[in-house]
């Protein structure tokens, strides 16, 4: 009964997923590394990318690893019995390690899913901010690997090994998420102190000697991921307040309240990772400059085109990390954001959580075979397209792709059904070197005059509301 009445206590909303921790750098820097100029052209024209948090906190059903910062903000409250005090709840949630055995871990079966929804990357968080590794790391026992791990007698427990394997072999492009913070490591939070907040918890000028153990820790963390595990495209480094002190920004509220230098020679670590990774986009979340080579806007679209690669990350439950019966967006949703971000510019990063059983919810399959549905028509406004003016009027979202521009018709909210009013205008510039108009899915002929700054489509009774498409329609204008 204690165990039922700490799981339905974990259920209370700790798991949401926040986006005010990461606000967009205001200054891009173009890298200087022409093969990663060539890799982020490659890498912006897959517009949809799987994102996944996952590790020991999945048992619990709560936010990953926030809850054992000592922060009181909604996102690191600690529920249960455990809760009552803070060495209480950390010495039970670092145990978790001692249960953790996803026995339905089968990353094939996501990547069938991810593909066939058109899905075209994938970024892993082989660590979180808590520091349990989830891939072979030699540099501490906190892992999946290690004999403390149930797991670990599994021939598949180097999971982030398995994952990268998986979605290698169907051609994706493969990210490494990695937190530069690490609440485990004595390195970081130095046991001789109690953790204050999220940030170190020593002075690193004060301990100089501390602070370089935990960079090394870090570069040959970072090392063993660029070494051992295939191909890796992208290393998605989180947790921005781990910077140098120079590059913090006074206007934006939580890196104010950084209180130390925390470089940890991220120009050391981007050389040796290409040299192991030749053309790595590093994505150093927030701090501007070389290593930031796309920004990451989170849980949030942007109003407009933006002048550089980005990315929306955004979950398609409410929380990142796995929480029992939570609430999936409906295929209207996430086609919709796909929609926007793209026509921005963007790509979108989604967000599935792994259960403690290895396997995601039903509903984030049934999910996917939607959206999948929905591209195997109308992908080739999505994939390698640009923005294009006036990129968005009303319910009308504008693509670019080779000579032809994409309209999309997003349906109403809350429905699947696309309804199509009699009438749709276009105000596209070059109307007068329209060749052909069409409707993707639909072998009917489209009907159009070409006005003043405007080209008027007429569409039939018969497929105002009985098209029989999904989500949004797509019109198709070639030039």
């Amino acid at each position: 009964m204690k165990k039922l009445l700490f799981f339905i206590a974990l259920l209370l909303p700790t798991g949401k997923a926040m986006s005010q921790q990461h606000n967009t750098s205001k200054d891009y820097v173009v890298p200087d590394d022409s093969l990663v100029q060539k890799n982020l052209h490659k890498w912006q024209g897959l517009k949809f990318g799987l994102f996944m948090h996952w590790g020991t906190y999945s048992q619990w059903g709560v936010v990953e690893s926030w809850s054992i910062c000592p922060e009181d903000e909604g996102w690191t409250q600690r529920r249960g019995p455990y809760g009552a005090t803070y060495n209480g709840y950390k010495k039970a949630y670092e145990n978790l390690q001692t249960t953790f055995n996803p026995t339905k871990f089968n990353p094939e079966k996501w990547v069938t899913a991810a593909k066939y929804a058109g899905m075209k990357y994938v970024v892993f968080t082989t660590k979180h901010h808590d520091g349990f590794s989830m891939f072979d790391t030699k540099q501490t026992d906190y892992k999946v690997t290690s004999t403390k791990t149930p797991f670990s007698t599994n021939p598949r427990s180097n999971v982030a090994k398995e994952v990268f394997g998986a979605f290698s072999k169907e051609n994706f492009m493969i990210g490494a998420y990695f937190s530069k913070p690490d609440w485990h490591t004595e390195y970081y939070w130095w046991p001789y102190f109690p953790p204050k907040d999220r940030n170190v918890n020593y002075d690193p000028a004060k301990y100089p000697e501390r602070w370089q153990k935990f960079k090394d820790f870090t570069f040959n963390q970072i090392q063993e991921l660029m070494t051992d595990y295939g191909k890796v495209d992208i290393l998605w480094l989180d947790g921005g307040w781990v910077r140098p002190k120079n590059t913090i920004d006074p206007a934006v509220d939580w890196q104010r309240t950084i209180p130390y230098d925390q470089d940890i020679d991220m120009a050391k670590i981007a050389k040796a990772a290409r040299i192991k990774q030749p053309g790595l986009i590093v994505v150093d979340r927030t701090v501007a400059g070389q290593y930031e080579n796309y920004t990451t806007p989170e849980q949030q679209v942007p109003d407009a085109p933006l002048d550089h690669p980005w990315e929306s990350c955004i979950t398609m439950g409410n929380s990142w990390s796995y929480v029992p019966g939570d609430h999936y967006k409906s295929a209207n949703e996430i086609v919709t954001l796909l929609v926007k971000i793209v026509s921005r510019g963007g790509n979108l990063l989604m967000n599935i959580g792994p259960g403690p059983d290895g396997d995601w919810d039903p509903v984030a399959y049934s999910r996917l075979k939607q959206i999948g549905d929905w591209m195997k028509i109308n992908g080739e406004g999505i994939y390698s397209s640009d923005a294009i003016a006036p990129y968005s009027e009303g319910n009308t979202y504008y693509t670019k792709a080779g000579n032809s521009v994409y309209a999309f018709v997003l349906a109403p909210k809350d429905q699947d059904d696309v309804v199509l009013p009699e009438k749709v205008a276009l105000h596209l510039a070059g109307k007068s070197k329209v060749k052909k108009i069409s409707l993707l899915g639909i072998k009917a002929k489209v009907k159009y005059t070409l006005g003043e700054g405007v080209i008027n489509i007429t569409i039939p009774s018969s497929l105002q509301t009985q098209s029989g498409l999904k989500q949004a329609a797509v019109f198709k204008i070639q030039y």
